[in-house]
């Protein structure tokens, strides 16, 4: 089974070093359009987070409609527990 996946985290710089999900990518959601062929050659799914989930579904939409497989996480908290390598 392939278990690979990227976790972008779109909050701020300083949110990000606030904590985060153990091995992520900090991409903010304003720098998102400008690294899409990056975030491309990134292994999919991509799962976006945030603080609530809503600038994580803004950046899943427009990733999506670029062709990307890619989802809403929602909270990095959320993901944190969702998607831990134990």
């Amino acid at each position: 089974m392939n278990n690979k996946k990227t976790i972008i985290d779109v909050r701020t710089r300083g949110e990000f070093m606030g904590g985060n999900v153990a091995g992520s990518i900090n991409i903010p959601l304003n720098e998102i359009p400008q690294r899409i062929n990056e975030i491309k050659e990134m292994p999919q799914p991509i799962i976006f987070c945030c603080a609530s989930g809503s600038r994580s579904g803004q950046a899943t939409m427009f990733m999506q409609s670029n062709g990307i497989n890619c989802e809403n996480g929602g909270s990095w908290y959320d993901v944190n527990y969702d998607y831990q390598t134990a």
